[in-house]
């Protein structure tokens, strides 16, 4: 029996990058898999990839920022499912201004793309766990919470830093509701949108920034993993750092 066999598990953002990486372990250790995105991807293609793990998997769209639409998502898994082992809160975006550069307008949609959604998601996943008993909930943070950005991101990492306040905060409301809270705090990954923005010397430079190189999709993924299986049961309330060195 693979270890997570029989649960149903979402990831949000997880049609590229990061989320698609965790979907992929995930699955792999025998979860059915919920993939989430705000924008349909090419459906039949991206879940032709998951066909060789023989778990179920389906791709529902929302915008997990948006209160009305975490709600149908949550009543369509309620339906489909019947349950909710797992919530993994990765949906998020990025943006290189500077504070300078930063309108309210800008603060705001990071903001609610990075942060909001992990509230609604947390709170709609937590009402379906309580009811179980049993959950886990894992927040992709990143780095920059710990130490800054390098260059603007301001928001970005105002996000990051706020996912693991709630992380922290969650953790103490899910234990007595048998309900685990962790992050993982990714540092440079090798992501295709990594690859389109740095090429040559550059990601070169990015690389050799940290003692283990550049970070994998998978490393991620496994770690989350981790936190969701066995090896997790008596672990809540903590950042898991994958950063290669980095911090």
């Amino acid at each position: 029996m693979k270890e997570l066999e029989g649960k149903v598990a979402l990831i949000t953002g997880s049609t590229q990058g990061i989320g698609k990486g965790i979907a992929h372990v995930l699955a792999e250790k025998g979860a059915d898999v919920i993939l989430n995105s705000h924008v349909e991807p090419d459906v039949v293609s991206l879940l032709s990839e998951f066909e060789k793990y023989e778990v179920s998997v389906q791709f529902i769209k929302a915008d997990v920022s948006d209160e009305s639409q975490v709600k149908l998502l949550f009543q369509t898994i309620e339906k489909e499912f019947g349950k909710l082992d797992i919530l993994v809160n990765n949906a998020g975006t990025s943006q290189a201004k500077d504070i300078f550069e930063v309108e309210l307008s800008d603060w705001d949609r990071i903001i609610n793309t990075n942060l909001t959604s992990c509230f609604l998601c947390c709170k709609a996943a937590m009402s379906m766990m309580k009811v179980a008993g049993a959950g886990r909930i894992v927040n992709i943070s990143s780095v920059v919470a710990h130490r800054g950005a390098q260059f603007g991101h301001l928001h970005y990492a105002a996000t990051k830093s706020g996912m693991i306040g709630i992380t922290k905060t969650l953790a103490k409301t899910g234990a007595p509701l048998g309900i685990l809270v962790n992050a993982v705090a990714p540092g440079i990954i090798e992501t295709e949108l990594l690859l389109k923005t740095h090429q040559g010397e550059k990601l070169k430079e990015l690389a050799a920034a940290v003692p283990l190189g550049l970070g994998k999709v998978r490393s991620v993924g496994l770690a989350v993993a981790f936190l969701c299986g066995e090896g997790g049961d008596y672990i809540t309330g903590t950042v898991l750092d994958v950063n290669g060195g980095m911090y």
